[in-house]
């Protein structure tokens, strides 16, 4: 798939693509951070028939919602080409000794070579996140490793 991306000069940059069925969807980022998502006609792919305003909460939760099933396509696509290499999703039970703490704190990579790709909270999906991010009970946290590995990591977030 083509996305088209064009520099808007004093307000951003707006990425375009069109749908398999011919509808064009583009994405304006502005400068101040705001995303605007656009829905072009599909009788005429310059003129917008409707632009939605989005403030950082709702494109996160937009990214994340489009975002998740694509990750774990991915992630199940690279097991077939990698051999040895698993992902796996560990419970952070609430009783866990990282439980309000920064992941970083257990020094997964560190200990075991495998890493943490990605957190889901509450149905919300934090791909990559940063060693402060904080993990709270209830969160799954996903791993890829060698089976060795990422038994490992359920060993230290269980157990420390």
């Amino acid at each position: 798939m083509e996305v088209e991306q064009t520099a808007l000069p004093g307000i951003g940059l707006r990425h375009e693509f069109t749908t398999r069925s011919g509808r064009r969807i583009g994405i304006v980022s502005h400068r101040t951070g705001r995303r605007d998502l656009v829905l072009y006609d599909p009788d005429d792919p310059d003129r917008a028939c409707e632009t939605i305003k989005l403030n950082d909460e709702e494109a996160d939760a937009l990214a994340e919602l489009l975002g998740a099933p694509r990750i774990v396509q991915r992630l199940n696509a690279l097991h077939s080409e990698v051999e040895g290499l698993v992902s796996l999703q560990f419970p952070i039970t609430p009783g866990s000794p990282y439980a309000g703490r920064p992941m970083g704190d257990a020094r997964v990579r560190t200990r075991t070579g495998a890493s943490i790709v990605a957190v889901v909270r509450e149905g919300q999906v934090f791909a990559s996140p940063a060693p402060d991010f904080g993990l709270l009970g209830n969160d799954v946290v996903v791993v890829v490793g060698s089976p060795e590995s990422t038994s490992a990591v359920s060993d230290i977030l269980s157990g420390g």
